[in-house]
């Protein structure tokens, strides 16, 4: 049986990253998205597509089985994107919102679907404020209910997920008050924020009633934080900011599916999901969102406060099996002490700004590491 074998069974691991781009002169949002897609696709194909807006860039990795092969696929699609964008004369930033104010109306994506949601959520989307980038890990391969049944475990860890990725204090040319401003503001489309915990029956009885009443476009419309994906036999992690740096990357990947490693096979033993009470689930949130690793978050399993840093040990300690069996243990734990050490994506660009002044520097500090190689 899986639960009597010494190296949990790894699932594999895929990412999503959606990016900006920015006007190379001005920083501003450019809508160039669909010139730096066609030149892009000439060398990437399907792994570079659009996104709601005409800024926004998004690519797709391919499904890893070794975070090596991750970290060369994430490069190279950085690469040839961000090479197809200074063509079209702009930069591509890994940002959870626009740095900039930018009080244009927002130009949507020329493709059916988008304009649909457009006109039916025309309140929420409400210009380039809502171009917002998040960084999207697909854990693999199972099945609609085994999916389920892992976003069902892995619940109470996502505020803590969520917190080592915060990437987008910014928004309007101010700054928020929060780590995770993406947080705030997608939280105004339905459905976004925690699942609830279903089984593969009342999932679909759910999805389709919230399709019929017409609160969703389509099924590709259930935002949760952990879903599964319509298109691909994954679970789609969704809690994260897009991050500049790649480390951070590679380090949200693998924990979550180090995690996850140990999580299925506790439920192939026939462990039931932690009790966690939703309303706690979405106080961890918010906190993560506020303060990122900086500040106390709440621990859901317990409903007690703790410092979110150590939140973040814990959740390396639970994911230590999974990550020793992908031989990704002593990677984790260097990233996650340069974390706790040097800040997060919010604390780069608010320690950015307080160097230099200026809006357009954190934008340039952006760009620039978005193309690092670490």
């Amino acid at each position: 049986m899986p639960g009597n074998t010494s190296r949990p069974a790894l699932p594999t691991v895929g990412v999503e990253e959606e990016f900006l781009l920015v006007d190379r002169r001005t920083r501003l949002l450019a809508e160039r998205a669909p010139q730096v897609i066609a030149d892009a696709r000439s060398e990437l194909g399907a792994q570079v597509q659009a996104e709601f807006f005409a800024v926004q860039v998004e690519v797709c990795t391919l499904p890893a089985t070794r975070l090596t092969e991750l970290r060369a696929d994430l490069l190279h699609l950085r690469s040839v994107v961000a090479a197809a964008a200074a063509e079209a004369g702009c930069l591509l930033v890994a940002s959870g919102t626009p740095v900039l104010q930018d009080p244009r109306p927002g130009r949507v994506t020329d493709d059916p679907r988008y304009r649909n949601m457009a006109a039916r959520y025309e309140g929420v989307v409400d210009g380039y404020a809502g171009a917002l980038c998040g960084c999207h890990v697909h854990l693999g391969t199972v099945s609609r209910g085994r999916a389920l049944a892992l976003g069902n475990h892995l619940r109470p860890w996502l505020p803590v997920v969520q917190a080592i990725a915060v990437n987008s204090p910014f928004t309007d040319g101010r700054d928020s008050g929060f780590a995770s401003w993406r947080t705030v503001r997608w939280a105004r489309w339905p459905t976004v924020g925690p699942a609830p915990v279903l089984d593969e029956e009342q999932y679909e009885a759910l999805v389709a009633d919230l399709v019929r009443s017409g609160v969703l476009l389509d099924r590709r419309m259930v935002y949760w934080y952990a879903r599964p994906s319509e298109h691909v036999p994954t679970l789609e992690v969704r809690v994260a900011d897009v991050n500049a740096d790649l480390r951070t990357v590679l380090l949200l990947a693998a924990l979550l599916r180090g995690l996850s490693a140990v999580l299925l096979e506790e439920i192939d033993e026939g462990r039931p999901a932690p009790a966690c009470p939703a309303g706690l689930v979405r106080a961890a949130h918010w906190q993560a969102a506020r303060s990122g690793l900086s500040g106390d978050g709440v621990d859901p399993r317990t409903g007690r406060y703790a410092p979110m840093a150590a939140l973040a040990d814990r959740l390396l300690e639970r994911a230590t099996p999974g990550l020793a069996a992908a031989g990704d243990l002593t990677a984790v734990e260097t990233a996650l002490t340069r974390i706790h050490r040097h800040g997060t994506g919010a604390d780069r660009q608010r320690r950015s700004l307080r160097r230099h002044g200026r809006l357009t520097a954190v934008v340039d500090e952006l760009a620039a590491l978005t193309l690092a190689v670490p």
